[in-house]
């Protein structure tokens, strides 16, 4: 049985798949190439900062597993 998922996730997922639509709306498929590698980019930074910040005792995020 699938889990339920939870109101927040599906907002954020609506969020990302209007937003992956105007991409290709206004940029063709290339707007939305030009999407994806940012936010690759933008995860890739923000995981190294997180994991600095975690190693510094600086974050009071936990990672769940």
């Amino acid at each position: 049985m699938a889990r339920k998922k939870s109101l927040r996730s599906q907002f954020y997922r609506a969020a990302r798949d209007l937003g992956n639509v105007e991409a290709i709306k206004n940029g063709g498929v290339e707007g939305l190439a030009k999407r994806d590698a940012r936010r690759a980019v933008y995860r890739k930074s923000n995981s190294l900062t997180n994991s600095l910040l975690r190693g510094f005792g600086l974050s009071r995020n936990r990672r769940k597993r």
